[in-house]
């Protein structure tokens, strides 16, 4: 299955077991099964209450006495503890302690069982009370009304020391929420009792509202009033050395004046699923530590036969809403859809029809969406009873008492990417696969291996360009919470507040500034490293190269992107890759680094140089490794070796299919303009010479598909005899090679073809700045063995051509090509053409 849960808590192995252990010691000493026991046929009444901002959860139970019994087990030391009994037979829907352990505040109601009614005061039906449990010394009763209350302490996120007030919220069913203060004082050692405790300080938070959800991690409360008919989202956020500020007010376009009264995550709450509550509407808010804030809702359903359902992505500034027909209306069908944050990601699923995973960090590209159908055993396996969704992909099940870590699961989105014939569906396993495994390099070795078998598989993006760019942005992700916003994380393109936060709302109020202000997008791209590299190799062909300390900044930064691609990966490598200097690809990398590290600096403000500058070349580390993997794979799984890069044989099925994935990859770093390992080229032209027939060669030649490098021509040149079919291949690659590496190559050749190249060359140099100047009569014309006028005076111009030169510039390089070879050569080549 796409989701994975696994159990943190579980009440019947994390406490049952606690308990009998209890009843046995209760009964060995004598005391009866009173105090902490359960019986078997009371495990029914053992329930999860609430999970605290520390991970603490806090069940109660009744023991044979009907007794109850208040019990808390703790996440770290993974120990139960008991809290407090109250001996009197009540139900109890809501209970809180705070992080001292010091104060329960608990909301009972009247036992419903006859004869076991209990009057607690006229007219009121439920009892919140106050209990000091450090020891347990004094019950207060904070109310006794004929309405539900919940209550919840606040946790401060300052945890170093106890404070001496403590926050309690009671949140009432009558749609107001009051804040209580409360002083304690230590006495006697570790006794702590409540100051004042006739009365305590109050706030009123909230009122009139309709709906209402408590995020424990960050102590945010959520909450809808009706203006007008219309649902005004409010934030309020709570603090350690302050009382409370409230964040922001947000119109939502739903209805929930028909809704009734609804609260999320206040405890895990029996009552208000029944008769009077709302069963079908669902509404949570979700956040994460990017700044994201989403509203995730569906109304109530007039019918099973299609699910409609919305996600607000305040932090983007728009929603989306969603509609799904459901098969097999006849089947089950639970009490509503589910929303789970997945930090990055939102689920929506309903067991045994549909899972829907939603990316809310990149909401504008519907194929990041995962989507799933109800014959998908990925969907059978999740869990058929309503689950709360808590912070930090918690989720707990009130039914079985079980609290879950909500993961994705990297098996099943691989297994989907290999499976699957949707494109759409490629691209967003792909994504949460890449997600999920975030530097796991097995998983990315997975996937590779995956694309070298299946590089065609999809048809409506490239599959290595994807990999790349996505792989390269997870790489570098959690460096800074700001590099969501610029660089890339795909290949596929297509409320204003004034006070200073920090935290969580810092990161809000940024995405809110981006998507206000961003236009163009921050992502950064290589078209300024594309002018600039194509002027710097203009240049080169001219032979008007800017100044030294330029060009050689740019080859360090070079040097030190291979370093440190080399220090990552200490393993050794099959393929001849960066053992090559390959000046032009050093080129490319080094103005990248210059130009990613100027675009960080520019939108990281804050951030110190020397960290810019290595996730600069961690980011471009990552990309030009990624490539080397890839061949890497391809090479290891056809089993090629060194031998290939010799010209000794016609090439293999192994070698055209490295050669067509190295293609593959070329087409998806050209659009890009990203840069290539240096070797790349070369190998990829030595396995394009031995795979292709001639006429392919030279068509991918003249195409740009393949670059002719220094060192392959050279090994041409070098490996290839002089049969008739290779003077035709050295010939057309000559033919092909730029003017300066042209000249290098034909001094390596032996062969009358090659010295009719540098006789033109040579002559042609001569005579693009010639002068006519007076003859000089003093030229031996003894040498000339021919007397073939056309051909002797034209030896004469260029001899008396060199010996002006020679007298001009005598301490110039020459090319060691004097008139008797261009003589000699053009005799030659006479001759062939008459077929003498």
């Amino acid at each position: 299955m796409a989701l994975r849960l696994v159990a943190d808590f579980d009440l019947g192995k994390d406490v049952l077991p606690w308990l009998r252990a209890q009843r046995a010691v209760s009964e060995a000493s004598g005391a009866g099964s009173g105090g902490a026991g359960v019986l078997e046929n009371d495990y029914e009444s053992l329930h999860v209450l609430n999970v605290e901002r520390n991970g603490n959860i806090i069940y109660t139970y009744k023991d044979d006495k009907g007794n109850v019994i208040f019990g808390l087990y703790d996440c770290q030391t993974r120990q139960n503890e008991l809290l407090y009994t109250f001996e009197k037979d009540l139900q109890v829907f809501s209970c809180s302690v705070n992080s001292e352990r010091t104060l329960l505040a608990a909301s009972l109601v009247q036992s419903t069982k006859e004869g076991k009614r209990n009057e607690l005061q006229p007219g009121s039906k439920c009892l919140t009370l106050l209990v000091e449990i450090h020891p347990v010394n004094n019950v207060k009763v904070l109310k006794a009304v004929d309405s539900y209350i919940w209550v919840q302490f606040l946790y401060p996120h300052i945890e170093s020391h106890p404070l001496p007030e403590n926050h309690l919220l009671l949140i009432s069913e009558e749609k107001y929420i009051e804040q209580f203060r409360i002083h304690v004082a230590q006495e006697d050692g570790n006794r702590v009792v409540i100051k004042n405790s006739g009365h305590l300080p109050r706030d009123r938070i909230a009122e009139d509202f309709v709906w209402a959800q408590w995020d424990m991690s960050e102590q945010r409360l959520y909450y809808i009033d009706l203006k007008k008919s219309r649902s005004i989202l409010k934030c309020i956020q709570f603090y350690a050395d302050e009382r409370y500020n409230l964040m922001f007010e947000v119109p939502l376009d739903i209805s929930l004046s028909n809704s009734g009264f609804k609260l999320v995550n206040f405890g895990c709450d029996y009552h208000q699923d029944r008769d009077k509550f709302s069963k079908h509407l669902t509404l949570c808010v979700f956040t994460n530590h990017t700044g994201s804030l989403c509203v995730c809702y569906s109304p109530k359903c007039a019918s099973w036969e299609q699910i409609t359902y919305s996600v607000f992505y305040i932090h983007k500034g728009h929603s989306k809403t969603f509609t799904t027909s459901l098969e097999n209306v006849g089947s089950h069908v639970t009490k509503g859809i589910t929303f789970l944050n997945l930090d990055y990601y939102v689920a929506v699923y309903l067991p045994g029809h549909f899972f829907h995973l939603l990316n809310v960090q990149h909401p504008d590209l519907i194929c990041h969406n995962l989507f799933l159908t109800g014959n998908n055993e990925m969907i059978d396996m999740l869990p058929h009873c309503p689950l709360q969704s808590l912070s930090g992909s918690l989720v707990l099940d009130c039914c079985s008492g079980k609290l879950y870590r909500a993961l994705l699961s990297q098996s099943s989105l691989l297994q989907l990417l290999q499976n699957t014939c949707l494109d759409c569906e490629k691209m967003a396993a792909l994504h949460c696969a890449l997600y999920c495994g975030q530097g796991a390099q097995f998983l990315e070795g997975q996937i590779i291996q995956w694309i070298s078998e299946n590089v065609s598989a999809c048809h409506s993006f490239d599959l290595i360009q994807e990999f790349i760019i996505a792989s390269s942005y997870w790489s570098v992700y959690s460096e800074t919470s700001n590099m969501d916003k610029l660089l890339p994380h795909s290949s596929v393109l297509t409320w204003n507040t004034v006070l200073s936060f920090k935290g969580y709302w810092e990161k809000l109020n940024s995405n809110l500034e981006y998507v206000k202000y961003a236009k163009p997008h921050f992502h950064y791209n290589n078209s300024v490293v594309r002018r600039e590299w194509h002027n710097l190799i203009s240049e080169e062909k001219t032979g008007k190269r800017r100044s030294a300390a330029y060009v050689r900044n740019i080859l360090d930064n070079a040097v030190k992107v291979i370093s440190n691609l080399e220090a990552r990966n200490l393993g050794p490598r099959l393929t001849p890759l960066l053992q090559e200097e390959d000046s032009h690809q050093r080129l490319l990398m080094g103005l990248m680094v210059s130009e990613l590290k100027d675009h960080f600096l520019r939108h990281l403000q804050g951030v110190e140089k020397k960290k810019i500058e290595q996730m600069v070349l961690d980011y471009i580390s990552k990309l030009l490794d990624l490539i080397c993997h890839i061949v890497e794979t391809s090479w290891r799984k056809h089993n090629l070796h060194s031998w290939v890069l010799h010209f000794n044989s016609r090439g293999s099925a192994a070698e055209f299919a490295v050669f067509h994935i190295m293609t593959r990859i070329l087409e998806a770093t050209n659009s890009l303009f990203l840069p290539l390992p240096p070797g790349f080229h070369t190998l990829h032209t030595i396995l394009g010479v031995q795979c292709l027939p001639l006429h392919n060669l030279l068509h991918c030649i003249d195409s740009g598909v393949l670059l002719l490098t220094e060192t392959a021509v050279i090994r041409l040149m070098k490996d290839l005899d002089n049969t008739e079919k290779n003077e035709k291949l050295k010939f057309s690659i000559i033919v092909r090679l730029p003017p300066l590496i042209g000249q290098k190559i034909c001094r390596l050749w032996d062969h009358p073809m090659s010295s009719n190249i540098i006789s033109r060359n040579h002559v042609t140099r001569l005579l693009q700045n010639y002068k006519k100047q007076p003859r000089n009569s003093m030229i031996n014309k003894s040498s000339f063995s021919v007397e073939f006028l056309p051909l002797n005076y034209f030896i004469e111009i260029l001899t008396d051509i060199e010996s002006s030169n020679q007298a001009l510039y005598p301490f110039e390089g020459h090319d060691n090509v004097d008139a008797e070879f261009v003589e000699e050569a053009a005799l030659k080549h006479t001759a062939m053409l008459l077929g003498l």
